[in-house]
């Protein structure tokens, strides 16, 4: 989902869906589903630590807006324009980087759903962090996810400002706050305000990339008329198929990993819908063919129809470039709309999805009391309005403090990587424990090879992240973002450590009645 450029550091781009009710309900904690029950009392969604600062979420998202969230999350400008770098630092090999980012992210997204699909939660992965490896993880991972996201929000907005700014008589920085403020609105109302700008956001997405994979197919094999390009022997022709040696695969893979971000906001969302786990099994089902045919098959044509190291590839973006080498008519302009409409998106869900997150947090009492709040149509309004604040303010910086806004994007170039880091930690402890009492043939929507694939993912994200201390370009942003992440593991550990928090056996179920009471059903 990552814009403009690759990744944040380089400049890119709940769980209280059914509300309290009457009763006390038994939780699956990231683990094994666990029958309901309800004896008189107040439940407090899921897991989440209840406080009283009241207000619940609405089921008000819809199972084809889900299924567009779920498509267009990993959807954004970086298909568009940003995979030309990862192209010009790989050349044809880069497949290789997008085919292992894509295994990777599935094999994550498969674990993270044998937890949602248990469990859905606003909070998602934060939420099954603190039930399984302790209030640390949960505090420090869902500050850092709604970090990027908040960064997401002026680095969207500040590529919106440059094409409609181009486009009008006006300085970048108007249509800029322009677009923070209407997006901004969208989530101030109803969720499935939200929902229905991303399900048209989404589907417009969809559309210009189907659009573009059958004009690329017709010129490779010749059909296009008019096209000044056909074949694929660009794959091999200029260099080879590997031109800039092995290290350039690992490069690329780096570059394609930042742009999958995103396949998560589906497990957030349907947590707001009137079907979660249906939703969530539905959405990770899918995730294999979306990666394969938007990104690694518009991929293969750019590379096959485009030189890899042709000047306008980075200078205009992979798609424009394609494009203008099948001599489509006012392909530059094309590329704007299609560009602006995914910013647009990206933007509209960087708001709600920071403002669900540090929701959450607040629920658990891991944000300040009012943000775990809601009005009266069930929307996180201070969250929103906190969220988009700093996002803005952001932009703010950028405009006057260029320099300093650099570093800002940098702190959140490894989050990524961190977040995949811990969902694969968590579904490992979270199924040990389902696996030690026996429960394993309950969970609905199992990971494949357990524990190997597991393990595997996890010694493959630490070898990425190695790769990016290794690679001069990557180094300051792995430093920033392990540095603001170590801060926050400490301040999670101290919280931990003064409350007592208990940590709930990973996978069992919790009874939550009211108050802050957490009890372990035998």
């Amino acid at each position: 989902m990552i814009t403009s450029g690759s990744r944040p550091g380089s400049r890119p781009h709940g769980s209280d869906a059914t509300g309290p009710r009457r009763g006390v309900r038994t939780v699956p904690s990231s683990g094994a589903p666990a029958p309901v029950a309800r004896p008189t009392g107040v439940l407090m969604a899921h897991d989440e630590v209840r406080r009283s600062t009241g207000g619940a979420l609405t089921s008000g998202l819809k199972s084809r807006q889900i299924t567009m969230i779920s498509i267009g999350g990993v959807i954004g400008a970086g298909l568009f324009v940003g995979s030309s770098a990862a192209i010009a630092e790989a050349g044809p090999a880069v497949l290789v980087s997008f085919v292992l980012a894509a295994a990777l992210v599935v094999l994550v997204m498969k674990m993270l759903g044998e937890m949602a699909v248990a469990n859905p939660d606003t909070g998602s992965f934060s939420s099954y962090a603190d039930r399984a490896l302790g209030r640390w993880a949960g505090f420090s991972i869902g500050w850092l996810y709604w970090w990027f996201y908040v960064l997401v929000v002026p680095i969207e907005a500040i590529v919106a400002g440059e094409i409609i700014g181009s486009a009008l008589p006006v300085p970048a920085w108007g249509p800029a706050f322009a677009v923070i403020v209407l997006l901004a609105g969208s989530n101030l109302m109803a969720v499935r305000n939200y929902g229905e700008f991303e399900y048209w956001f989404a589907l417009l997405k969809v559309v210009a990339i189907v659009g573009f994979l059958v004009l690329g197919v017709l010129a490779i094999f010749g059909l296009l008329p008019g096209s000044g390009t056909s074949g694929v022997s660009h794959l091999w022709a200029e260099g080879g198929f590997l031109p800039n040696g092995g290290i350039s695969i690992l490069a690329g893979l780096l570059t394609a990993m930042f742009a999958f971000q995103g396949s998560e906001i589906v497990t957030i969302a349907a947590a707001e819908s009137e079907a979660p786990k249906r939703n969530i099994r539905k959405a990770i089902s899918a995730v294999v063919w979306r990666l394969a045919l938007f990104y690694i098959g518009s991929v293969f044509v750019v590379v096959a129809l485009v030189p890899w190291n042709a000047p306008d590839l980075v200078a205009h973006g992979s798609y424009q470039a394609a494009l203008e080498r099948m001599n489509v008519p006012g392909a530059a302009v094309v590329m704007d709309v299609v560009v602006l409409t995914a910013v647009c998106s990206c933007l509209n869900s960087a708001i709600y999805t920071a403002s669900r997150m540090v929701f959450s947090l607040a629920k658990r009492g891991d944000a300040p009391r009012l943000l775990g709040t809601t009005g009266g149509n069930g929307t996180p309004r201070a969250a929103v309005l906190a969220s988009t604040v700093i996002g803005a303010v952001a932009v703010v910086l950028n405009y006057v403090v260029p320099e300093f806004f650099g570093y800002l994007l940098a702190s959140s170039g490894a989050i990524a990587l961190i977040m995949y880091l811990v969902i694969a930690s968590t579904q490992l402890a979270t199924r040990r424990a389902v696996r030690a009492r026996g429960a394993e043939s309950a969970l609905e929507s199992p990971m494949w090879a357990f524990p190997h694939l597991t393990v595997v993912t996890i010694v493959s994200i630490t070898g990425i992240l190695l790769t990016m201390a290794i690679l001069p370009g990557h180094r300051l942003e792995l430093w920033l973002s392990l540095s603001l992440a170590a801060v926050l593991v400490v301040v999670g550990v101290v919280l931990q450590r003064r409350d007592g928090r208990a940590v709930s056996e990973p996978g069992r179920p919790l009874q939550v009645r009211s108050g802050d009471e957490r009890t372990n059903t035998p």
